[in-house]
This record gives structure tokens, sequence and C-alpha cells, in this order.
């Protein structure tokens, strides 16, 4: 059983919070019981995801997509009021990891998402972004857009969307998981064969085809899956913690 400040202020300095300008408030959102035993990680704090770590006797829930993002309206009431009460009324403290979950080098989203496609990081996109969360690197050996979109489907289990800049192979890759589709054109001035995020937007086809680099929108809740349960596996093994992980499957 850990101190839940203890537990906010390891899991703060571990993922290094301070870097961070982000769109939401990263570490404790919202305040339960003062001990902690039982850790739930999931990738959104969704209503049913909040329910099931109430069936699992969580003391905290550890997320990626927490609360209070920046532009949202302030009023509680409706989806907000359901799933805040459902908290406080099971004394459940809520933890949110937003960029600095993507970014962290070794249990951040994109190396772990690295690590299982089999890419050899060479590090972040931009070394001049203090806060930069995208990662390039190369595959071992040279792939098709076919061939490793197959290998994305199998490891992910989601079909992706491929879209092709032309007959190249893919040796050198540049991604970013969530909704990062706007980095490509980075990704072509870092001289990448391909890029790979979790969404598309209209404008994402035409830079991929008119700067020649194969984009692969790989889904935003599948590419981030692997960061929070990283983070959760830690703590439990440096606190002593009962970690479980539950995936609530979303298409996006």
């Amino acid at each position: 059983m850990v101190d839940l400040l203890e537990l906010e202020s390891y899991t703060n300095n571990l993922l290094d919070i301070k870097r961070f300008r982000d769109y939401a408030p990263n570490g404790l959102q919202v305040e339960g019981k003062s001990e902690v035993k039982t850790i739930v990680t999931g990738v959104t704090a969704s209503q049913k995801l909040l329910d099931a770590a109430v069936e699992a006797g969580a003391d905290a829930v550890i997320v990626h997509h927490g609360y209070f993002w920046k532009n949202e309206s302030p009023v509680i009431r409706g989806m907000k009021k359901r799933r805040i009460m459902t908290l406080l009324k099971h004394n459940i403290s809520l933890f949110g990891y937003h960029l600095p979950l993507d970014a962290h080098p070794e249990l951040g989203n994109n190396a772990r998402l690295g690590a299982l496609l089999g890419i050899s990081s060479e590090g972040v996109m931009d070394e001049r972004e203090l806060q930069s969360v995208g990662n390039i690197g190369t595959l071992a050996d040279a792939l098709s857009l076919e061939a490793f979109g197959e290998r994305v489907g199998q490891v992910l289990q989601r079909k992706p969307l491929l879209v092709s800049g032309g007959d190249h192979p893919i040796r050198r890759i540049a991604w970013c998981t969530g909704g990062a589709q706007g980095y490509i054109d980075k990704a072509h001035e870092l001289g990448a064969d391909a890029y790979l995020s979790g969404e598309v937007s209209e404008n994402t086809v035409h830079s991929a085809r008119e700067n020649g680099i194969h984009y692969i929108a790989a889904g935003h809740h599948a590419t981030e899956r692997y960061g929070v349960q990283a983070l959760g596996e830690h703590l439990a093994g440096h606190l002593g913690l009962k970690h479980i992980h539950i995936d609530m499957d979303n298409p996006a």
C-alpha cells in the first residue's frame, strides 16, 4: 500500500511532467482515498472504464486521456457529472498523463509502439523541441508498404489505413501515436520513407502523395494502448502495487 501523494510525486517525477505545456493537467486530476493498493490503467477515463475499475476494486485509475481539457466547458453536468460522481462516490483517484506519457523514452506510447513494430529508434523527430513527442528510426529489413501494413495489423489487431507515397520500400520511418497526423511534413523533411500515426485528415493524404512519403493511419486508441500499460507495470514493480490493465475497445 502506498500513500496517494507518494504515488503522485513518484509518477510525476518519473514522467517529468514539468517539462510539458499540455492541453490538460498532468498528474492527479480527481483525489480519492489517501492510500493506494490497487491501480487500474486504461487509455481513456470513459464511464465504461470507471465502472470496470469500480468492479476491480481500484483505489486509483491512471489513464492517457483524462479530464479538464483546454477549451472544454468547465460546467460539470451530463457525461462529465456522471464520470466524476463515479470517482467521488467510490473514493477513487484519477491520474491523467498526456504528452509526458507519449514522450517517455522507455515507458512512452511511442517507445512501446516502436519496439512492438520492430523499429530501432534514433531518437525524437525534433531535438530542438523540449517536448518533442515524435520518433524516427529504422526497420531491420526494408519492407513494402503492404508488408509493413500487414505487420501493423497483426501487432495492433486492427487493419490500418495505408496511403501510398510511391513505389519505394520502407526502411527509415517516423511515427507518433494518437492524433499526430500533422507531423507528416516534418517526417518528410527528415527523409523518412514513411510516417505512422493514429488518425488521418483529408490533407494528410495529399501530403503523402505529393511529397512521396507513405502514410499509415493505425488508430488513435490502438497506437496508445501500450504506454499506460507499461507505466502501470512499472509502478506495480517499484511501489508494490497491484496493477490491472483494462482495454476498452475503440475503433477510432
